[in-house]
């Protein structure tokens, strides 16, 4: 294949180089090639999504995890309906707690006539301190941050799992560090601030098999 810079330097002309260049991208897309994602969400024409489920001390990042996941899926396919929904109650609720998830979807099914259904849960750890002390006075202290996130799509007619993924992330909040007796280095970042990066993180890891993607042939 022609190289791009030699035809933008070489000193061809201006239509020839155009067109010599628009060959040489045309030849190196024709070797790639999208492969349709793992879950083709259109097969079920509508499908619900329950808020995720949190600690209470954590309710409000299991609806910003909800949110970022309805606007990835809603992003990568078309062909289907997304019908959020807030918390499960009544009889759905009731199931969940209990550990039941067949049986809150095949309730959920009955109550909205939809085919399959989101759960997910958010599991977050509180801020975990860290250190070491090395020879000559070296002292390195931190702390971090972690967090899962479990999702899986369950059929309504069945209560069996169609598709299911999960994700972790961790992030430092803190860092002091002292060398030799020298003046602490001191970096913080905001906790809430964190959790919110990491919430982002893992909710593109589990969204990726709703993406087309893109081989070499």
């Amino acid at each position: 294949m022609l190289s791009i810079n030699r035809l933008l330097t070489g000193g061809v002309r201006p239509l020839a180089t155009a067109a010599a260049v628009a060959v040489a991208f045309s030849g190196c897309a024709s070797q790639l090639a999208q492969v349709p994602p793992r879950v083709d969400l259109g097969n079920y024409e509508r499908v619900a999504l329950v808020t995720f489920s949190a600690d209470p001390s954590r309710n409000s990042l299991g609806v910003l995890a909800t949110q970022r996941f309805a606007e990835a899926v809603l992003a990568s396919q078309n062909g289907f309906e997304l019908m959020e929904l807030g918390p499960a109650d009544s009889a759905v609720a009731r199931l969940l707690a209990a550990g039941d998830a067949p049986g809150a979807a095949q309730e959920l099914g009955r109550e909205k006539h939809v085919p399959a259904v989101f759960f997910g849960h958010l599991a977050v750890s509180g801020t975990k301190p860290s250190g070491s002390v090395g020879a000559g006075g070296n002292v390195n202290v931190g702390a971090t941050v972690s967090s899962e996130l479990n999702v899986r799509l369950l059929s309504t007619s069945t209560g069996g799992t169609l598709w299911r993924s999960s994700a972790t992330a961790s992030q430092s909040v803190g860092q002091v560090s002292m060398n030799g007796g020298r003046m602490p280095s001191i970096s913080a970042t905001d906790p809430n601030a964190a959790y919110a990066n990491m919430v982002d993180q893992m909710v593109e890891q589990v969204t990726r098999d709703f993406r087309p993607t893109w081989v070499k042939q």
